[in-house]
């Protein structure tokens, strides 16, 4: 697997274009039926789920730019994490004449009329980031490792407890995102890989006693449900015990924890803030880490998978062949999506600057 901010920016990605056909790596009908040269400058269909989340507001504006650095025309639409919004976006999209599809779905598992309509119209299909579940008309995938997002979380809170060190009892209550988008699971999954081990020799103890992925499941990665949680599971489990730590998967749903441990006093004199992890370093969660209170959250360069997919898409409409280094891992119920994997990169108070500022994601002055 190569480093998200060695190897593979170094190498400029080094994604194959050459001319070569209809990809082996699984491409359908309607991407192979889709190249040629009367799609090179055609128009693009960027779907997004939301523009409640600054990442995905960056991941749209990022496709846009480099599509049409390479000559094509861009339609980037956001679905306000309405399903129903999102299939019309992209029927509309498939009436216009797009030659191909980029989509981040809202729920993995609601496109699959809308994009056999694509492949109807021989559009081939991106899917971003996360994973289209439940059909066929899916040619590729652009995303992270996202087990491995998990493991930098499980691993972070380990760390930062001194339980390799022998250290505890502790106690951890544990999020997850949204039960409707696939990576939830693989976030979940790859946490509780370094997590269970603590939580079965009792060196890690949940209190509330929800520990299943069904049980900390937060529809939406809503923030606001992720509060109300947080209030729910204080409130009950811990009028007397402390929270030493919090297993959140993403920064929105770490901010409204912290809303809830701040309310009930944590952070201030005497009531030192839990370990709280996050996903995305959105530039809020990234001040809060600054200022003490979230502790970590894994960063995801999403310039470089927006720089993946638009090189994927342009492979394909062009009779090139995507790289992928995943096809295995993936598997949507109907198919397995050969995928292009990057790396994520735990960030904290202490690395912060050399990732995010040095990196070029933030100036000094955005961050004070």
């Amino acid at each position: 697997m190569r480093k998200v901010l060695t190897g593979l920016a170094g190498a400029g990605l080094a994604l194959s274009l050459a001319a070569c056909g209809q990809s082996a790596n699984g491409v359908g009908d309607g991407a192979s039926a889709a190249g040629g040269g009367d799609a090179k400058g055609g128009l693009v269909g960027i779907a997004m789920p939301t523009k409640s989340s600054e990442r995905w507001i960056n991941d749209g504006s990022n496709m846009v730019k480099q599509f049409q650095a390479k000559g094509y025309k861009t339609d980037l639409q956001y679905g306000d994490n309405v399903v129903e919004n999102q299939v019309s976006q992209i029927e509309n999209m498939i009436t216009k004449g797009a030659k191909l599809l980029v989509v981040a779905a809202i729920d993995g598992s609601s496109l699959t009329d809308v994009l056999q309509k694509a492949a109807d119209a021989h559009i081939p299909v991106i899917s971003y980031d996360r994973l289209i579940r439940g059909t066929k008309n899916v040619d590729y995938y652009a995303t992270f490792d996202n087990y491995k997002v998990g493991v930098l979380q499980g691993t972070y809170i380990a760390d930062k407890l001194g339980l390799k060190d022998g250290k505890g009892p502790f106690n951890v209550e544990l999020f997850a995102g949204s039960p409707d988008d696939n990576n939830a699971q693989f976030f979940f999954n790859g946490a509780m890989s370094v997590l269970k081990p603590y939580l079965d020799s009792k060196k890690l103890v949940v209190q509330s006693g929800q520990s299943d992925f069904n049980q900390v499941a937060t529809l939406r990665w809503d923030g606001g449900l992720a509060q109300s949680r947080m209030d729910n599971l204080l409130s009950k489990s811990y009028t007397s015990a402390g929270v030493d730590a919090v297993l959140s998967p993403y920064d929105g749903i770490s901010i409204g924890i912290l809303s809830s441990l701040k309310g009930v006093g944590y952070g201030g004199a005497g009531k030192a803030m839990p370990v709280v992890t996050g996903q995305d370093g959105e530039l809020a969660s990234v001040k809060s880490i600054i200022a003490g209170e979230q502790t970590q959250t894994v960063y995801k360069d999403t310039r470089e998978l927006a720089k993946v997919a638009v090189q994927m898409g342009d492979a394909v409409l062009t009779g090139g062949k995507p790289e992928v280094n995943d096809e295995k891992q993936y598997d949507n119920g109907v198919k397995v999506v050969p995928a292009y994997l990057l790396q994520p990169v735990s960030v904290d108070k202490d690395n912060y600057r050399q990732v995010l500022v040095d990196g070029g994601q933030y100036t000094a002055d955005q961050l004070k």
